[in-house]
């Protein structure tokens, strides 16, 4: 058995008007929650630090900057480095990057238990749109303030296991799983920030995208044979509604745990990395079973080609 006692720590809602340290204070809670639990290995959400930002538009684009991170750690988030340590556990959490060339980026970071920054991942999938809309019920504006991920999908060798990360929209998206699979990958994380509605489908509401959230995953997870320890930050943010949802789904993609409520919260479970060797070994044997010759299309176009 190759055990990791992971624990999905949900954050409830963060206002505008919250800063950094009070973020913080509400990570490290639940770090030491799950240190109680038992967990070796602790996953936060996506943009972690601050409200889901995206939402609110400025015009000139440099005013966004303020939500982005300069460097991690930092001041601000080197208590939450420095308790994980004390704990010896390992972490995930997502932030907005900015990079030292002034590149902005959505991005996860997986950390040992020494406190070592081992992996980063940048968002590739962004959804929303780059202008202000008004025919929208609300603004979605990661293409606005990021740019697509140019890390790939990688994984890493970390707690005794292959781990990889993805972030909230990349769920969605068969390729983003199946490139991990490819590399053997055990264990996958990601965290979201999802509206409970679709600004553009107004009738698409909670029970409709929890519904797709859930199946993403799981699907997901049983088509490449892999955890998928699936992380919210959920409720009501300035009177923007997101989903909640936190749940780990196990290598033949039932859901093990799943998080009630949008508050902050943990769910812990003992995930055996072994338990993916069946479906890789079996139905999802790679080296068997794939037909690549027959594949040239998907990475060949990008949008849909009509027959003749």
């Amino acid at each position: 058995m190759r055990v990791i006692r992971t624990a999905a720590a949900q954050l409830g809602p963060i206002q505008k008007s919250e800063d950094r340290a009070s973020v913080i204070t509400r990570m490290i809670a639940l770090l030491d929650k799950a240190k109680v639990e038992g967990a070796d290995f602790i996953v936060f959400p996506e943009l972690a630090l601050t409200t889901f930002f995206p939402r609110w538009y400025h015009e000139d684009r440099r005013e966004a900057d303020a939500w982005f991170e300069a460097s991690v750690p930092s001041a601000a988030t080197a208590p939450l480095f420095d308790r994980a340590r004390t704990h010896g556990m390992a972490m995930s959490f997502g932030y907005a990057e900015l990079t030292p060339e002034g590149r902005h980026f959505n991005t996860s970071i997986l950390v040992d238990k020494s406190g070592g920054i081992v992996g980063k991942y940048r968002k590739i999938h962004l959804p929303g749109h780059v202008e202000y809309d008004p025919e929208r019920t609300h603004q979605h504006l990661e293409k606005r303030y990021f740019e697509p991920g140019d890390l790939g999908f990688p994984v890493w060798r970390a707690l005794g296991g292959i781990l990889g990360m993805c972030i909230c929209n990349d769920r969605r998206w068969p390729e983003t799983y199946r490139v991990m699979g490819l590399q053997g990958v055990e264990m996958v994380t990601l965290g979201f920030n999802t509206p409970a509605v679709n600004s553009q489908r107004g009738g698409e509401g909670l029970e409709q995208r929890l519904f797709h959230h859930r199946l993403s995953c799981q699907a997901g997870a049983y088509q490449n044979a892999t955890w998928v320890v699936a992380v919210a930050k959920a409720g009501d943010e300035d009177g923007h509604h997101l989903t909640g949802g936190t749940l780990i789904v196990d290598p033949d993609g039932f859901i093990v745990a799943e998080l009630a409520g949008e508050a902050d919260g943990i769910i812990v479970h003992s995930c055996d990395l072994d338990e993916t060797r069946f479906g890789k070994e079996t139905i999802f044997d790679f080296a068997r079973h794939r037909r690549t010759e027959h594949y040239g299309r998907i990475t060949a176009q990008t949008g849909v080609v009509l027959p003749d």
